[in-house]
């Protein structure tokens, strides 16, 4: 009997078994660089195209409420330190791609005094002369007419609790058993048509504003809620703007409502839908545009 060799020589194209892949460890470099370029798409998204915003106070009622959520177009009217996130860069009049805005237009505006947005309405342009007497504007000596309109019955809610300090007399209980702020409107048309409600309900001093024209690169803001908007009427000291504002300083137009809450929301997300004020989603914020010689109508 022959002798079978103990081991045998593996044939020159048999397949050697590799071995199973060690599991490599995580990136962390990679990752970190991913999240940096995330973060610097959304800033730049937010710096140069659109941003969120939160109405935060009573100013632009009966437009806009607090607890509405609205986008921000950032290049209407071209770009400047204000435009970059959190405003991180230095004050300056310096603007890329520079537009003026339009009579009308809901612009977001920082202060001269402090880090902070505000939103307000352009009422007049450079080279305008510009007065508010009892209430009405007056523009190159023309007053803007200001027709009354229905009153508007606004739920009260959180958000909007009618603060009889705010507005004395006009919280009333509706025949449904709901409570309700009763609010006086007029109708308030511009020069190029642009039309909107305000709310004037009481005599105080901001009603009148010594005449002053409007220099170049600036604007003249007003907030829609006449009584109580800290506004170019309103000195520095009292958290107004102090005149006309260098367009400069306006970081860019207000679009439309994305969402509004109306305060009864909790950490719970169950609780948004409920406090959802549904009839406000998508609310274009652009004024209406009456044809040239069309009066307003109550």
């Amino acid at each position: 009997m022959n002798d079978v060799p103990e081991t045998m020589p593996a044939a020159e194209n048999e397949p050697v078994e590799s071995k199973a892949a060690e599991p490599e460890g995580t990136n962390w470099l990679a990752e970190m660089r991913g999240l940096l370029l995330m973060l610097l798409a959304v800033i730049g998204f937010h710096s140069f195209v659109a941003k969120p915003f939160y109405i935060p106070s009573i100013s632009m009622m009966p437009n806009l409420l607090v607890g509405d959520q609205l986008v921000v177009s950032k290049y209407p009217y071209g770009w400047s330190w204000v435009s970059a996130s959190m405003h991180f860069l230095p004050r300056s009049k310096t603007r890329i791609l520079p537009a003026t805005p339009a009579y009308g237009d809901i612009v977001i505006v920082v202060p001269p005094d402090r880090d902070e947005d505000y939103i307000k309405r352009v009422v007049a342009l450079p080279g305008d002369r510009i007065a508010v007497v009892n209430g009405q504007i007056i523009l190159n000596g023309k007053p803007v007419p200001q027709v009354a309109e229905a009153p508007l019955e606004l739920p009260v809610d959180p958000n909007q609790p009618c603060d009889p300090d705010d507005f004395p007399g006009l919280r009333y209980r509706a025949a449904d058993g709901k409570q309700v702020c009763e609010l006086p409107i007029f109708r308030e048309t511009l020069p190029n048509g642009a039309t909107y409600r305000i709310i004037d309900h009481r005599n105080q001093p901001l009603d009148n504003y010594p005449e002053t024209k409007v220099p170049a690169g600036y604007a003249f803001l007003m907030g829609d809620n006449r009584d109580h908007s800290a506004d170019s009427r309103a000195p520095i000291i009292e958290k107004g703007l102090g005149g006309p504002v260098p367009l400069a300083d306006i970081g860019g137009r207000a679009e439309f409502i994305t969402y509004s809450l109306n305060g009864t929301e909790t950490w719970n997300p169950l609780s948004w839908y409920g406090a959802l004020r549904g009839s406000r989603a998508s609310l274009r914020l652009r004024p209406m545009i009456l044809p040239q010689g069309t009066a307003a109508k109550p």
